[in-house]
């Protein structure tokens, strides 16, 4: 059974750390976008927006650490580790700065989907001069995020909370069903049947079933490490000072607070747009996906 790919991309492995590599798919010339994918999915999520884009930019679609083909270490949550931990979106981010600096990009913009948007966002703060803008679609900083979440309307959310848990009894009711756990969120999130085919469906299980842990201590990192984090920048009022573009569900209504007013207090240039679609949305609304990152791009 063939493996789905993104058309006209050659396929890489990168060392991006100390026995970390990240599989990348790379494709088209010009100035560099790195585009990182969401859960529970892989870089192929991109495959229509990133050769829409690689028609004149160089197009960077890596797999994350702990995800796809990238390498999976163990988890570390010490205190004193690189990052503050194997899966902190600040080690994460530092991945994707070195992954685009071995293959020749001191510096590009740089588009993220969900937990890629959470380190796109890391990037962000971390590494300012590397990062020419920015997008983050359909999620809200990691401290916000906890903040916005409470009562009966978190229960939509009630993956972050089981996977927050110490290690051991996530992983176990994971494993247990792991496609079951994993298709749920392709089946509940999207509004287009069509957007995810068959077979891409099946990569993307696939891989998760294979990444259980790693998807574990990446969601168990947001609850401790990135929300430190995020707040540690929040209360020294440290910005993103690239452009910014944010694309989200109206996740405001259905939360009760404003959505863009959460994201300008972190990005002073900031577009910000609802939009009509799923979560999935590069694969639901490809079109509109790529043209306001084209737009992000000549800011």
């Amino acid at each position: 059974m063939t493996t789905p790919s993104i058309d006209g991309f050659d396929q890489r492995r990168v060392p991006v750390a100390d026995g970390v590599e990240l599989h990348a798919a790379v494709g088209g010339s010009g100035p560099p976008v790195v585009l990182l994918h969401g859960f529970p999915q892989t870089h192929l999520m991109w495959r229509h927006v990133a050769t829409d884009l690689a028609v004149d930019h160089t197009v960077i679609c890596p797999d994350l650490r702990g995800y796809g083909a990238s390498d999976k270490p163990a988890e570390s949550a010490a205190a004193d580790a690189p990052g503050g931990g194997t899966y902190a979106k600040r080690t994460m981010a530092a991945d994707v700065v070195e992954l685009a600096r071995a293959l020749g990009h001191d510096r590009f913009a740089l588009a993220g989907h969900d937990r890629g948007a959470l380190v796109a966002f890391r990037a962000g703060l971390d590494h300012p001069a590397a990062i020419s803008h920015l997008a983050c679609l359909d999620v809200v900083p990691t401290a916000d995020m906890w903040d916005v979440l409470h009562g009966a309307d978190a229960a939509v959310a009630f993956h972050l909370y089981l996977m927050a848990q110490p290690p051991g009894l996530p992983e176990q009711m994971i494993s247990a069903a792991p496609d079951a756990f994993f298709g749920h969120f392709l089946d509940l999130w999207g509004q287009s049947t069509e957007a995810i085919p068959d077979d891409v469906r099946r990569a993307y299980l696939d891989a998760c079933r294979a990444a259980v842990p790693s998807i574990v201590a990446d969601y168990r990192a947001s609850a401790g490490v990135d929300l430190a984090h995020d707040r540690a920048d929040r209360d020294a009022g440290n910005q993103l000072r690239m452009p910014v573009t944010v694309l989200q569900q109206d996740w405001g209504a259905a939360l009760g607070y404003d959505a863009a007013a959460v994201w300008r207090a972190w990005a002073p240039d900031l577009r910000h747009t609802s939009v009509t679609c799923g979560h999935f949305m590069a694969e639901e609304a490809p079109l509109q996906v790529a043209t306001a990152l084209r737009e992000l791009l000549t800011r």
